[in-house]
């Protein structure tokens, strides 16, 4: 059966069965479960410790400033016209820097570089190549590596687009979102079709090497023939990646969300309908679903990673960089070694104050343990790879996969059952039904989801 053909014939009583709070496992543990006790101290020992590990380097910048609030946002975000707030970011930012890199083996190769944020795009072209130069100075960047930038096409202008490709930006990731005025006005991020084609046609223009669009589904007053319309203007534009959201209203964590009556929300119904309308027309296009709302094109280097079996996620999202350490800068960031996680401080104004005067910014973290890094592996190939061999687990990590993992099979029979899962002895695959809820799956292999802690986190749904 093709993917399509199953996309459009899948009972839609499986959504409403398995919408429910799920991490989305760009880590695991997940940050709720990050601690102060592992701080400034212990990520510095960790950095030298780490020096001769032969892994290459990420590198994670997060600008946190826009021009005007989203309403939707989940992002550690201000939102200023006063640019002279970035100006005055961009020195302790220089501080994180200088101090990580001055600990950094200078033979490690940076494979993959990204800004995030915020929108990094809010730094003007000159800040733009200032902030690139700077880190270009420390670190040795390698000659094909990734370099990415997300891009708000509200404010940006053809010298943004000109300045990133000076700088060796190869990836662009353009916040769409939805192109129906009546769900823009709602959510207070209006940009028309027009504004969206031009610049990504500056960016085309650029040679950009990858285009990927951001769109979200379950956004205020959005419909099934609305969104239809939005599909219909991307496709003819063809990017070469979709990341297509579900809305997370969290109100309880981003106190902004509140500005989005639930009643306005989609309901149950139309959600499932946005799902189908989205699996059916992007792979009716020809893009294929890696999972975890992502579509790429069959040539691209994520769809060859997945079939390959080299595919992997982390803070970054699905990457091709497995064996690299992440250096995240900026408020907020989260950096990982193979064993460590930590986190930068989340608000704005202690970040300043620390990495001005410590270098490191750090808030929270944690070491893992030899369970938490077979757990996460086996999230990790179930996530990448669709499919987890049993038999192979249990020779690589010297375990017996079956009595390790009773608990997370018993889990995963009645997803057997539904068709999100095939077994066959120790071997588990994922159906192309299955990739829907590769979330839901995962969680079977969640030790933290099924202990009573002192730490209750609350996550968004599923679907």
């Amino acid at each position: 059966m093709s993917f399509l053909v199953a996309a459009m014939s899948f009972d839609a009583h499986l959504l409403e069965k398995y919408s429910k709070p799920g991490p989305r496992y760009t880590s695991y543990p997940t940050a709720p479960y990050f601690s102060p006790e592992f701080g400034q101290a212990e990520w510095g020992a960790e950095l030298r410790a780490t020096q001769d590990s032969g892994r290459d380097l990420s590198l994670y910048v997060h600008i946190p400033f826009c021009d005007t609030l989203c309403y939707y946002c989940g992002c550690n975000m201000v939102a200023t016209r006063n640019y002279a707030r970035a100006t005055a970011y961009l020195e302790p930012l220089f501080a994180e820097i200088d101090h990580v890199a001055g600990l950094t083996a200078p033979g490690r190769l940076v494979r993959q570089i990204h800004w995030g944020g915020g929108t990094p795009t809010y730094l003007h072209p000159d800040d733009i190549r200032r902030l690139f130069a700077h880190i270009q100075s420390w670190f040795t960047i390698a000659s094909d590596a990734e370099i990415g930038c997300e891009v708000d096409p509200r404010e940006l202008t053809a010298g943004h687009v000109q300045a990133l490709a000076d700088c060796g930006f190869n990836r662009l990731s353009l916040g769409v979102q939805e192109l129906d005025a009546t769900v823009q006005q709602a959510v207070n991020r209006v940009q028309p079709e027009a504004l969206i084609r031009e610049t990504y046609g500056w960016m085309r223009a650029a040679h950009v090497d990858s285009i990927n669009m951001d769109l979200m589904v379950g956004l205020p007053h959005q419909t099934v023939a609305g969104f239809s319309h939005t599909l219909d203007r991307v496709i003819d534009m063809a990017p070469d990646r979709l990341a297509v959201f579900s809305y997370a209203h969290v109100p309880w964590m981003k106190k902004h969300q509140t500005l989005i009556p639930e009643a306005q929300l989609p309901d149950l119904p139309t959600r499932i309908a946005l799902q189908q309308l989205l699996l059916e027309r992007l792979t009716g296009a020809g893009y294929v679903y890696i999972g975890m709302d992502h579509y790429a094109k069959p040539d691209d280097e994520l769809v060859i990673a997945q079939r390959n079996k080299t595919l992997y996620r982390n803070f970054q999202g699905y990457t091709t960089h497995k064996n690299c350490d992440i250096m995240a800068f900026g408020v907020s960031a989260i950096s990982q070694t193979d064993q460590v996680y930590v986190q930068n401080a989340k608000d704005l104004k202690i970040y300043q104050q620390l990495a001005t005067r410590d270098g490191l910014a750090t808030e929270r973290g944690l070491r893992i343990s030899k369970e938490d890094r077979l757990r996460r592996d086996a999230i990790v190939r179930i996530m990448c790879d669709l499919e987890l061999d049993g038999e192979a687990f249990s020779r690589l990590w010297d375990i017996d996969f079956a009595t390790h993992f009773a608990d997370a099979l018993s889990q995963m029979a009645p997803m057997q059952a539904d068709g999100l899962l095939e077994r066959e002895g120790l071997m588990l695959k994922v159906t192309e039904t299955g990739r829907l809820f590769l979330r839901n799956i995962a969680m079977c292999f969640d030790a933290y989801l099924h202990t009573e802690t002192t730490i209750q986190p609350r996550y968004s749904k599923t679907l």
